[in-house]
């Protein structure tokens, strides 16, 4: 008999009770920590709106694929950009994401969890959908929850469906009468209409604006922002500028959101002191799609990477090898910084340029410099160009002092969608022209000091280089422009293949995925 498989072993919490909500957020008083009541039966859940929560947090979890675990998006594709090398201890120090930063990235070595963890917060997500409707709850909030799942589920078809082209495509629970063998893979254009077409029916029942205990969820303006996004790589450049335009309001103002730029670049980056209840630097007024971490979860190795651990992992994977400050030195202004793991160390090109720009000591930590002048000591790992990012590096002030791995238990905030990414996404979705494009590219700049320079597709990519360098989104950039061959051929990108990723390989035994074009 054929050994049949799940298309992704995620897709278990189906048929396994408590698995798929066993791990939830807990950040603060932000999505309050729902407790695993242990075995259930799905059939039976759902049955209020406590129940139907604690089902909606299991959606949300899956955003920590962003800045979670060793195989997180950020260092990932950060490995992948001109702006980046994969760094850690060594050539061998985690195979797919030196494969990424070298483009000899394979089947074999591409990390499966890009693949399965998306799917499982999609499975989350059409369980809800499809068990909700039963539970006895407000019918306002039903449609809310609703809209959020769909949302997510919406950002979860597009992060997979500008990784790998070609996906199944699911919107039901998989039950054991269903041919899972046998789902077959969609063109990219039939995900972009369903994830497009949900987005768009689910604004209505969004909240404007979302504040106290309920920060870090899904508002309207987060669900334009999504489809904001989506058009744009769908290369639906009207209805994009058009979303866009509602999301950021008047360039330099606040929008109907509430969304404005702050004032202080660095801010964007800084983690508050543990003793503070709520951190100030928190879901600040420029934060469109945060992703919440904290030390309260006392993450361990035991499950580090599984889904239930809550650490920021970008902060000790960026951290510097042995770093230490040189306490002989007079006056040394060098920061204390927790030693780390040396991944993603910056490029000579990124680093040269960025000189003259205000951002430039926000961004990088010239850990060369302070060496050269006595100042502190690293050991250089993979890579090392002596330059390190500064948003993330993992300060010896923000280490937990909870139980749990010191490594795990960063507490600081990715911010997945930020207005100035807005702002410069919707002078792109207009073609880099035009008053509105120039005054979206003034803002940006001048929030820094900087003067305004003519407006083009040029003077958009080289802004997004600058303000949003480490954050996770080069990579698209440069594929989505037609620019990934010329910037990254030395790297060994080759165009007509690496644009997209190859399908794990347990994802295709015994199923009908076929791999992506020559992998």
């Amino acid at each position: 008999m054929k050994n049949k498989r799940f298309l992704y072993k995620g897709l278990s919490v189906l048929f396994l009770a408590g698995i798929g909500f066993g791990s939830v957020s807990c950040n603060d008083s932000n999505l309050e920590d729902v407790k695993n009541t242990g075995t259930f039966d799905t059939q039976n859940y759902f049955q209020n709106e406590e129940q139907s929560f604690s089902a909606l947090v299991g959606v949300y979890d899956l955003l920590r694929k962003y800045s979670g675990g060793f195989e997180n998006n950020v260092t990932f594709f950060n490995a992948a950009s001109d702006d980046f090398f994969s760094g850690g201890g060594s050539s061998t120090d985690g195979a797919g994401i030196q494969g990424m930063s070298n483009f000899t990235i394979n089947p074999i070595i591409m990390p499966p969890s890009y693949w399965k963890d998306y799917y499982q917060g999609i499975a989350r997500a059409n369980l809800l959908i499809d068990r909700i409707p039963n539970a006895t709850m407000n019918e306002q909030t039903r449609k809310r929850f609703v809209a959020e799942a769909k949302t997510l589920r919406s950002l979860y078809y597009f992060e997979l469906v500008r990784m790998f082209g070609k996906i199944p495509l699911i919107l039901k629970p998989i039950t054991v009468s269903d041919d899972y063998y046998n789902i077959p893979q969609v063109p990219s254009s039939e995900i972009y209409t369903q994830i497009e077409n949900d987005l768009e029916s689910s604004l209505a029942d969004l909240p404007m604006t979302a504040d106290g205990a309920e920060k870090g969820r899904i508002t309207q303006g987060t669900a334009r922002a999504i489809l904001g996004k989506i058009y744009l790589y769908n290369k639906k450049y009207t209805n994009a500028a058009a979303q866009f335009q509602l999301v950021n309001g008047t360039p330099g103002g606040t929008s109907q959101y509430g969304y404005k730029l702050v004032s202080n670049f660095a801010e964007l980056f800084k983690v508050g002191p543990s003793s503070q209840s709520i951190d100030p630097y928190k879901f600040s007024t420029e934060s469109i799609l945060e992703v919440m971490h904290t030390n309260k979860g006392n993450s361990d190795w035991g499950f580090w990477g599984s889904g239930k651990d809550e650490g920021n992992s970008i902060n000790v994977m960026l951290g510097i090898i042995s770093y230490g400050k040189v306490s002989t030195m007079p006056n040394n202004d060098a920061p204390s910084i927790y030693s780390g793991w040396g991944f993603n160390p910056i490029t000579d090109d990124l680093f040269n340029f960025m000189q003259g720009d205000p951002r430039l000591d926000a961004t990088i930590f010239n850990a060369k410099k302070f060496k050269q002048d006595g100042k502190i000591t690293y050991s250089g790992g993979y890579k090392d160009t002596g330059y390190f990012l500064n948003k993330f590096l993992p300060r010896t002030a923000d280490t937990s002092p909870l139980p749990g791995a010191t490594e795990l238990n960063f507490r600081q905030n990715y911010i997945a969608i930020r207005l100035a990414d807005t702002y410069l996404m919707e002078a792109e979705a207009l073609n880099g022209s035009g008053s509105r494009a120039q005054a979206l590219l003034d803002a940006v700049r001048a929030r820094v000091g900087l003067t305004p320079v003519p407006v083009s597709m040029q003077a958009i990519k080289d802004e997004r280089r600058r303000e949003l360098a480490g954050e996770g989104h080069r990579f698209f950039d440069l594929v989505r422009w037609g620019d990934a061959p010329a910037k990254l051929g030395a790297r060994g990108f080759t165009a007509g293949k690496n644009e997209i990723l190859p399908i794990p390989f347990n994802e295709l035994t015994n199923t009908a995925l076929v791999q992506n074009p020559n992998y």
